[in-house]
């Protein structure tokens, strides 16, 4: 398999790229290859002075970068040769089976949407954040950005995918998923989760199991936890939080703390998109780039994105 790097994509490029897929090729007992796209003058001399064996990477040169906080679809048009351009190109052309930035998220999302387009049936793609739990094991929450706004039906596709991702990713076998309100019982919180809680509860796609409130999201109730984009980011920038005031504070919890640490997942996929994209922190570092690298490896592995499209096909 070949997986595409944005190597210009975040505050540290092209440096803590290399450095990430330094420790990549250490470890990794695959044959992956990785194809590195963004300013060949400045990744080359990285890679000679890094890596002792580059046999299994390539260079595709993108001589413009789209930069943070350029508007995603002028600069997506305006520079046609940016890495995030070319990245979508090469994954559309069958020439890359993934792609991973760290890069401008607005234009990774607005690529993803016009270069590769949604699964057929799925009618907003969404992203999530792995969740750690106080028993040492990982859920997931979704959607925690991309989509403010949502209608009852979108919830229930998120709540799909999610189920499919913790089935193939995180192996849990019968996912439990519960959405996210300001009360368990039926018939609580705003509009748009009371309208939900039916459609959920009907659904025989997913294990569904209630509602559940924000004191349960880091516990073990369930394994998917569901809910529009805009509660869903104020609960991933909080729980970000947590880990920087822990560092800050000198407080050493190996066993729950380190893992609100972004660099430990590395990025988040954009699933419903019909082939595998993960995007990255703008301040993502080499161990973030390391398990990127990872997660779209065993994202092919696993055949995620051909499950989902047998799933939303039935």
């Amino acid at each position: 398999m070949k997986i595409g790097i944005d190597m210009m994509g975040g505050d540290f490029a092209p440096a803590e790229a290399v450095k990430g897929i330094q420790q990549f090729l250490e470890t990794a007992s695959s044959n992956t290859e990785l194809v590195l796209i963004g300013d060949e003058a400045r990744i080359r001399p990285l890679l000679d002075g890094a890596l002792k064996d580059s046999t299994r990477l390539s260079i595709v040169h993108a001589p413009e970068t789209i930069d943070m906080h350029e508007h995603p679809t002028k600069a997506l048009k305006n520079k046609p040769n940016s890495s995030i351009n070319l990245g979508f190109r090469l994954l559309a052309q069958e020439n890359i089976q993934a792609f991973i930035s760290a890069g401008n998220t607005g234009a990774m999302m607005v690529g993803a949407l016009y270069s590769i387009k949604t699964i057929e049936g799925i009618q907003r793609p969404t992203i999530s954040t792995t969740v750690p739990r106080q028993n040492g094991t990982t859920g997931i929450l979704l959607d925690v950005g991309i989509n403010s706004d949502c209608k009852p039906e979108n919830l229930l596709q998120f709540a799909i995918l999610g189920s499919l991702y913790a089935k193939n990713i995180l192996h849990i076998s019968n996912p439990r998923v519960a959405l996210l309100n300001i009360g368990e019982e039926e018939g609580k919180g705003n509009l748009l989760v009371q309208a939900a809680y039916p459609i959920l509860r009907d659904s025989p796609k997913i294990n569904f199991i209630g509602n559940i409130e924000g004191r349960d999201i880091f516990g073990e109730k369930a394994d998917v936890i569901v809910c529009e984009g805009f509660t869903g980011n104020v609960v991933l920038k909080l729980a970000e939080s947590f880990y920087d005031i822990a560092v800050t504070r000198n407080i050493q919890d190996d066993f729950l703390l380190k893992n609100f640490n972004f660099e430990s997942y590395g990025g988040t996929p954009v699933l419903g998109i019909a082939e595998p994209v993960i995007i990255g922190h703008g301040i993502s570092k080499a161990p973030a780039f390391k398990n990127m690298i990872s997660l779209a490896e065993l994202m092919l592995e696993s055949r995620l994105l051909d499950k989902i499209k047998e799933n939303f096909n039935s």
